[in-house]
C-alpha cells in the first residue's frame, strides 16, 4: 500500500496544514505498513520540499513549473491524480483548506475515489482507515471509512499536531505531467495578499465580531485587541452581509471552518451557522451584553456585558500581562 499526502504551499512558503497533513499521514502509514510520498506542486517549490522532512516523509515529489505559480483547480487536480496514478497510491491526504476544499473533488473524480471530508480525527481498525468528522452543521460528530479502491481524505487544519523531529533523509524527485494549453484555460493574473495579521484558518487565536458590534466603525476594538494577543480577526455572516468587513474573515458553515487555540466570540448570538465553523476551538471566550444568548451554551467562560466597555478594557489588561 501507498499513501500520498498533497503539501499546500502558497508564494513558496508551506503553509502550517502542508506539516499537519504530512505527519497525519506519516502516523497513518506506519500503523499500515505503507510508504509515504508528499506531492509538492508550484513554482520552485524544490528548495522549500526539504523542509518536510522533519515530519516523518522520507520521498518527496515535486511538480515544478513556472506556469504553476498561481493555483488552479484543472491543473492541480491533473498533477494530482497522475501523481497518484504513476505511485499506485490508494490512501490520499489533503487539508480542508480553502485550497484542499477545491482540489479534493477534482481529483476524485479522476481517481473514482471515496472522499471523507473535514476529518477531525483518524484511526486504523482492521486494517481500515476510520475518519471521524462533523455533519449537520457540527451537532454530530460520525465515524466512517470509504469503501472505493482509491481512498481520500481532507483533514481540517488547526486540528491534527504537526511537531518536527529529527529530519530524515529525503529523497526528492522531479515528476512530469504534460500540461497543455487547455489545461490553462484560466489563468490567474494576479493575487492580493493581506498582510499584517494571519489567516483565520491557521491562527492560533481568533478574535471575531459580530452584528453586536453595531458597525465598521467599531472593528477598530477587535483589531486592537487582536494585535494584541498577535491574533486573527474573524467575524459572522451578518458582519459581511453587512459589507462591513471581507469575506475572507468570515467564520462559520459559509465561510471558513477554524480550529484555533482561543476564539474570542464579541457580540456574536451564536447562531448554528456559526458554530459550525468554529465549536472544535480548544477554548472559547464569548462576550455578550444578552445573557441568554446560545453563544453561552458552548463557551468555555463568558462575560455578560456590553463588548463597547468590556474590549477596552481587556485589552489594556493583555497588554500589561504581555508587556505591550
Amino acid at each position: 500500500m501507498k499513501i500520498l499526502a498533497f503539501a499546500e504551499q502558497r508564494e513558496g512558503k508551506f503553509k502550517k496544514s502542508a506539516f499537519e497533513v504530512t505527519q497525519a499521514a506519516k502516523t497513518i502509514a506506519d500503523q499500515l505498513g505503507a510508504e509515504l510520498v508528499t506531492l509538492v506542486i508550484g513554482d520552485e517549490v524544490e528548495s522549500i520540499s526539504p523542509a518536510l522532512s522533519a515530519y516523518g516523509v522520507s520521498r518527496i515529489l515535486v511538480a515544478q513549473d513556472p506556469r504553476l505559480h498561481y493555483y488552479s483547480t484543472t491543473v492541480y487536480g491533473k498533477i494530482l491524480a497522475e501523481a497518484a496514478l504513476q505511485e499506485q497510491a490508494t490512501v490520499i491526504f489533503l487539508p480542508a483548506s480553502q485550497m484542499g476544499k477545491d482540489l479534493a473533488p477534482r481529483a476524485a473524480v479522476k481517481l473514482s475515489a471515496g472522499i471523507a471530508a473535514d476529518c477531525i480525527a483518524l484511526s486504523v481498525e482492521s486494517g481500515e482507515i476510520i475518519a471521524t468528522r462533523p455533519v449537520y452543521a457540527g451537532k454530530i460528530l460520525i465515524k466512517e471509512k470509504i469503501n472505493t479502491p482509491v481512498k481520500m481524505f481532507t483533514l481540517r487544519p488547526n486540528i491534527f499536531t504537526a511537531v518536527m523531529k529529527n529530519s530524515m533523509q529525503t529523497k526528492i524527485e522531479k515528476i512530469s505531467v504534460n500540461l497543455t494549453d487547455a489545461d490553462f484555460s484560466t489563468k490567474v493574473t494576479g493575487v492580493k495578499i493581506v498582510e499584517g495579521r494571519p489567516d483565520v484558518t491557521e491562527a492560533d487565536i481568533i478574535v471575531s465580531g459580530g452584528r453586536g458590534m453595531k458597525g465598521p466603525e467599531h472593528f477598530h476594538l477587535i483589531e486592537k485587541l487582536a494585535d494584541t494577543l498577535g491574533a486573527a480577526v474573524g467575524v459572522s455572516r451578518a458582519v459581511v452581509d453587512a459589507g462591513w468587513r471581507l469575506h475572507d474573515e468570515q467564520v462559520g458553515q459559509t465561510g471558513k471552518t477554524v480550529s484555533p487555540t482561543l476564539y474570542i466570540a464579541c457580540g456574536i448570538s451564536g447562531a448554528i451557522q456559526h458554530v459550525a465553523g468554529m465549536s472544535s476551538s480548544k477554548c472559547i471566550v464569548a462576550i455578550n451584553k444578552d445573557k441568554d444568548a446560545p453563544v453561552f451554551q458552548i463557551a468555555d467562560y463568558g462575560i455578560a456585558g456590553d463588548v463597547f466597555e468590556i474590549l477596552p478594557v481587556l485589552t489594556d489588561e493583555i497588554k500589561k500581562l504581555v508587556g505591550k
